[in-house]
């Protein structure tokens, strides 16, 4: 294809050989993006064609993948989303974890859609790619080095403080399986480990300058976009704009889906101290974004609070943080939550891991499985805000107890016996996030089927505010509400159709939180590619996706019964707004047996040769034996 053809992708993804040091080019052709998209479908490809059974998540023959779609980069709210991916040393599975910010629209102006990484290097290394150019650097220097001193140190040996830095810290060093990589200090590519993949490879970050803008296909349409959301900005923003994700735990609290110590309760009594109009009045500096984004939904926290100091240079806390490192461990007091979000930041830790492994250490503690003894003195009851602080130390420097659950909480309670078990609260290994199943049921079956392990975004996305439902869902053919406790056919179908379309996010590189219609992002896709895509194409594009990491994790000795949630779950609440309210497991059966039917999935959960071929994965169907 003619270089003046290519439009929303470069045809260009760099292969970064640690072991050997050798850097090369792959171009995939237009077929290939037209089929993938990008981002999180391009990871579950690499996994699937390159990476064995047998491969050890932290050895040399995983992959470490950096993916754009086709969408990162353009001048349009919401276009700063890229995604890392790997093998889960935290599950074993399909690794992949998202972040906004300003790295991944930086790797598209420096010329590329992916960085792919194989190998190990023997000592620590950094990569730095600038417009189109690509070299490997000591990192020895950095190594130990909190982020935020690690990032300042890149910028100021590259003489650029406009450099973009994707990095580890001292936790994926370590190689803590909740490790977490971090750009630009506060955005995170949170989930399943992939900084404990990161650090393996001894590679301690990734530095990307790039000056060219991605070439669109329709640069009037674009701005179009770009010029509606402008013009409705206060009817459609105002709310993320002032109180952040962290807007929605008082309306959560309220309905009794607020996770609270260790999901025992759906309700905290100190909500409002950590409600993000509270983080608003009290704690809150300034307001960050992401590429190209009008929001401005980024928490920035500083000063001095009580004996809390707080620094602004790792922004602040998301809903995610604040419910996981608050109201799971039982925690009300706000500066102490951004303080336990800025160690993270620093020592690279996802928070919500890291929260619900605090958690759980917390209940054993409080039903005698845990001691004193066992956790260097720490009075580990849930509420002690001090207790929390210095496990997030413990966890980031694998010492003590920390080091135990720093293998992720379902090997902790291995290794700590004793009936610690009961106290997990993980799906396929990776800790839930800060969503409540007995509240949204529809949630149960994507925490279920996630391909990541417990996901917050694998949902049936129905509870939103913005837009007119019909505006939003009826493209999709979903016409009318459903209760959130609904598990009817209807719903499941709901589920199938809505799932599958936030799942296509993660491979375009858009952000969720927009306020964008079904039909406006194919017009987006369209505008920046100049391909005649429909609504339909993506969606296929999309399953294709789920069903490429669906056999991985087959491969990976994952099946049906992998597809459950923790007991506590069909247990009802005591107490709050949904006293008495449960899953029930027959219900949850049910359901997942009529997903696995809509997704072309056998009674053992493998796709079909049907439904792959049908989806153009014919070559796929061998990858369940590797």
């Amino acid at each position: 294809m003619a270089e003046a053809e290519r439009f929303g992708y470069h045809n260009r993804i760099l292969r970064v050989n640690l072991t050997s040091g050798e850097i090369r080019e792959e171009h995939p052709g237009e077929e290939f993006y037209r089929a993938y998209l990008g981002g999180r479908n391009l990871i579950a490809h690499t996994l699937l064609r390159e990476v064995p059974a047998d491969a050890d998540p932290l050895g040399p023959d995983n992959r470490l993948i950096f993916a754009a779609g086709i969408i990162t980069g353009a001048p349009v709210a919401g276009a700063g989303r890229n995604s890392v991916g790997a093998r889960s040393p935290l599950t074993g599975g399909c690794g992949d974890a998202e972040a906004g910010g300003f790295w991944g629209a930086e790797l598209k102006r420096a010329g590329f859609d992916a960085v792919i990484v194989e190998g190990a290097s023997d000592k620590p290394v950094y990569l730095y790619i600038r417009d189109g150019q690509a070299e490997i650097r000591s990192a020895e220097h950095l190594w130990g080095l909190p982020t935020a001193e690690a990032q300042e140190a890149i910028r100021r040996e590259l003489g650029d403080h406009g450099v973009r830095v994707a990095q580890i810290g001292p936790a994926g060093e370590r190689q803590v399986r909740l490790a977490c990589i971090a750009n630009d200090l506060t955005h995170f590519y949170g989930r399943t480990g992939m900084g404990a993949v990161m650090g393996a490879k001894r590679l301690r970050a990734i530095a990307v300058r790039g000056t060219k803008p991605v070439p669109l296909a329709n640069p009037d349409g674009v701005q179009a976009l770009a010029r509606w959301l402008a013009a409705n900005d206060e009817k459609l923003n105002a709310g993320f704009r002032d109180t952040g994700t962290a807007g929605g735990v008082q309306y959560l609290n309220a309905s009794g889906g607020l996770p609270t110590r260790n999901f025992r309760q759906g309700h905290f009594e100190h909500a409002i101290r950590i409600a993000g109009e509270t983080m608003r009045d009290e704690i809150l500096v300034n307001r960050g974004s992401c590429w190209a984004c009008i929001v401005r939904c980024k928490r920035v926290v500083g000063g001095v609070h009580g004996s809390r100091v707080l620094h602004p240079v790792y922004g602040g806390p998301e809903y995610e943080s604040v419910a996981a490192l608050g109201s799971c461990c039982g925690v009300g007091d706000l500066a102490a939550v951004a303080l336990a979000n800025e160690r993270c930041a620093a020592l690279g830790l996802d928070t919500i891991g890291t929260g619900m492994a605090i958690a759980f250490a917390m209940e054993c503690y409080e039903n005698g499985v845990l001691t004193r003894a066992d956790t260097d003195g720490l009075d580990l009851r849930f509420g002690n805000a001090e207790a929390m602080l210095a496990m997030v130390e413990a966890i980031g420097e694998r010492r003590g107890l920390g080091h135990i659950l720093a293998e992720g909480t379902a090997q902790a309670a291995k290794l700590i016996g004793r009936g610690a078990e009961r106290f997990v609260m993980t799906v396929k290994g990776q800790e839930i996030p800060m969503h409540e199943p007995r509240f949204k049921h529809g949630l149960g079956i994507g925490y279920a089927v996630s391909p990541t392990g417990a996901d917050h975004m694998h949902d049936d996305g129905l509870v939103k505010a913005g837009r007119s439902f019909r505006e939003r869902f009826g493209p999709l053919g979903i016409l009318s509400p459903m209760p959130v406790n609904d598990l009817s056919e209807r719903k499941v179908r709901a589920f199938y159709y809505v799932s599958t379309w936030n799942h296509l996010y993660n491979s375009l590189g858009l952000c969720q939180f927009m306020p964008y219609s079904p039909n406006q992002v194919v017009d987006l896709a369209r505008d920046i590619t100049g391909w005649n895509v429909s609504l339909w194409e993506l969606m296929k594009a999309s399953e294709r996706g789920q069903q490429m990491a669906r056999l991985f994790n087959l491969r990976c000795g994952f099946g049906a019964d992998d597809d459950c949630l923790p007991r506590r779950f069909y247990e009802a609440f005591a107490d709050g707004p949904l006293a008495g309210v449960a899953l029930k497991p027959d219900e949850l059966e049910r359901a997942l047996a009529l997903y696995y039917g809509m997704m072309g999935w056998d009674d053992a959960g493998h796709p079909t040769a049907a439904r792959l071929a049908e989806l153009g994965l014919d070559w796929a169907q061998g990858g369940v034996d590797g």
